[in-house]
């Protein structure tokens, strides 16, 4: 994998937080909401070892909390590395890191967990407690991403289209998540003006776009 390092365009992987009960239903559409969230963020090299710690984290609070328990599933950027959070209301269960055996029907799950994530705890409240783990993202920063053809492309037009707009901060400075939607917008404008003026279908071109880039995204999204 590699990272791009040249983004100057902090766009900010805003925090989520879904609440659920804690019951073995549930896990399937956990993971997807994973899935879908870190593709979302550019993230999807991490979505199969985020999705194995929720499972794991999930199913501890079923197993020694117990299920139908109100439980908060958070996550989250901590710098370059991905937060994810466990939510339940019984401070008295703490998760427990065993040594099980290959043939154990349980007892893995936070070994699992301590394998899979660069590091993991618990914090005690006075509502109960939060497990979280923090997984590798191989980036940089928590506004960095991984390295792509098309994305390089797009930045290299937008420092172009922000030198010409005296909104913008100077090529030097990182532009806000604002401006960057403001350049953005200007260039897909200018893109339609240039279509038009050539005598071609500008909606035509949008629709193929679109498909396209849906396409691209259900692609991704199974991989």
């Amino acid at each position: 994998m590699t990272v791009w390092d040249g983004c100057r365009f902090e766009i900010e992987r805003k925090a989520w937080a879904l609440p659920f009960m804690a019951e073995p239903r549930e896990l399937a559409g956990l993971r997807r909401v994973m899935r879908l969230h870190l593709n979302l963020w550019g993230l999807p090299h991490v979505v199969e070892a985020a999705q194995l710690c929720v499972t794991e984290l999930v199913t501890n609070v079923i197993t020694h909390v117990g299920p139908d328990t109100p439980t908060t599933l958070a996550v989250s950027m901590n710098g370059s590395r991905l937060r994810i959070a466990v939510i339940d209301p019984d401070a008295r269960a703490l998760p427990t890191l065993l040594s099980a055996c290959a043939d154990d029907e349980s007892g893995r799950g936070m070994a699992l967990v301590e394998a899979t994530a660069q590091r993991w705890g618990v914090i005690l409240r006075e509502d109960g407690k939060v497990t979280w783990c923090e997984l590798a993202t191989g980036l940089r920063s928590a506004y960095g991403h991984v390295d792509d053809p098309q994305v390089a492309r797009v930045e290299a037009l937008l420092d172009l289209y922000s030198l010409n707009d005296q909104n913008c901060q100077t090529p030097a400075r990182r532009v806000t998540v604002s401006a960057a939607e403001k350049v953005t917008t200007g260039l897909i404008v200018d893109l339609l003006r240039w279509l038009r003026v050539h005598g071609r279908d500008s909606q035509a071109v949008i629709d193929r776009a679109w498909s396209h880039f849906e396409n691209m995204d259900e692609t991704e999204s199974r991989h």
